[in-house]
Formats: C-alpha cells, structure tokens, sequence
C-alpha cells in the first residue's frame, strides 16, 4: 500500500474496521505522519461522543397500549355441556390467542427495557474505552518526544517499541509474530533494573497489532516480551523472546 493510500485510513482505523495487516501497516505510518496522528485524536473524539448519544428507549405508550388491550379483550366464557361449537369455538380461540399476546407482551415489557437499557450502556462503554485507547495510542506515536527501538521476535517477526517519556507511556507494535500455542499468551513486561513489572497481555489472535502497554513507564530502562499462561503470570515463568532497551 502506498503512502497516499495510508492518509485515506484515518476513519477506517478509529473504526476498527482495517483488517489485522492493515492496521498495523497503518499504526506504523502513524509513527512519521503527525497529520494522520492528529486526525486519528480528533475522529476518536468524535466517535466517542456519538457512542455516548446512543440510547435505546421503549415508546412512553407502549405498557398503557398493552395494558388497554388487555382490559377492552372479552375473557372466554366458561364451558357449557352440549354447547354448540363451530364460530363461537373460533371465537373463544381467537380470544385465547390475543390475550396470551397481550399477556406475554406486558410480562416481557419490562425484560425487553431493560435489555435495551444494558445493551445501550454497554455500547457507551465500548465508545468511551475505544475512544481512551485509540487517542492514548495515537498520543504516545505521536509525541514530540517519541524514541523508537526494534528487534527481531521469533520466526522473522519484527517487533517496535515506541516510548514517550512526557506521556509516561509505551506502545509495542509487532509484525508477523506467530500466534502462541493453545493454552498460551505473549504477555509484556517493563524492565525496572532487572525486576520485570507486567505491562499487559497481547491478542492471542492477532500477529501484527500495536498494543498499549499497562501502566506508566517510570523509570523502566526496557522492556521484555515472554509467552505465559493463559490469562498471564504474575512475573516470567519462561525465557524472554525478546529484551528491549529503551532508546533514549
């Protein structure tokens, strides 16, 4: 893909909608294009509030509708020995029908509200968790302060580091890393004088990612990268696939 190419992605990878060789191509432009970096932040701003805005709400009439029908429908009379049947049968059938309707509508009004309710907030969540992470991405690549270091990961794999000391942040970006076995996750680590502190798990599922390392780099020298458990170590439990300096 192009450089020219690149520019236009802005909207597609705020969204998350580039495929995984996509997107890391593009969050490694995004290291030397200050313009797109910036036009990430303000996109991810956008989507945020639009996520914020959305909200799913039953119509005010909808119980009363419901609760009127239930009223205004004829009850089926009772049973008469010898009764003839035929309309009045179809009758009583239909009215069975209508009030069973109306009956589950007004039991599930309340569960359906709800559902709605949860699903609304839990998309606010998603909107303002993307939001934080695409603009504290995007701020550490772009920081004026930057400093970016690589080294080789397993099977020709690339690896990057990007660190800005002003944001107390790092990102580690990776190309072509295998996918770790089952049961397996690659987990991060910052290097504080030998003690490896966790700095977050990678996507178990995606090679070629930019991952925002957990918590504030301090005074963390590097960083290593190790494949632990599922669900990560509280400390390595296996050699490191690669120890990084941070540039400086």
């Amino acid at each position: 893909m192009n450089a020219a190419d690149l520019h236009t992605l802005t909207g597609a990878y705020v969204l998350h909608a580039l495929a995984p060789d996509e997107r890391a191509e593009f969050e490694r432009h995004l290291l030397i294009c200050p313009a797109c970096a910036q036009e990430v932040r303000e996109l991810a701003a956008t989507v945020g509030k639009l996520g914020l805005a959305v909200a799913v709400t039953p119509p005010p009439a909808l119980k009363q509708h419901v609760l009127r029908r239930i009223s205004a429908e004829r009850q089926e009379p009772p049973r008469v020995p010898g009764a003839r049947r035929g309309g009045a049968r179809r009758g009583r059938g239909l009215s069975r029908f209508v009030l069973a309707a109306c009956l589950a509508a007004a039991v599930s009004f309340g569960g359906v509200a709800a559902w709605q309710h949860q699903e609304a907030r839990e998309a606010r969540e998603d909107a303002r968790a993307s939001q934080r992470h695409a603009e504290e991405l995007a701020s550490v690549l772009a920081a004026p302060d930057a400093r970016v270091s690589g080294t080789k990961l397993p099977e020709g794999a690339r690896g990057t580091v990007v660190v800005s000391q002003s944001r107390n942040k790092a990102a580690f970006l990776t190309s072509g890393l295998p996918k770790p076995p089952p049961g397996k996750v690659y987990q991060l680590w910052f290097d504080d004088g030998g003690k490896m502190r966790p700095a977050g798990l990678m996507d178990p599922a995606v090679t070629d990612n930019a991952v925002l390392m957990d918590g504030p780099v301090d005074s963390a020298a590097g960083m290593g990268l190790t494949l632990e458990p599922a669900g990560g170590s509280p400390e390595p439990t296996t050699d490191p696939l690669a120890l990084m300096r941070f540039s400086t």
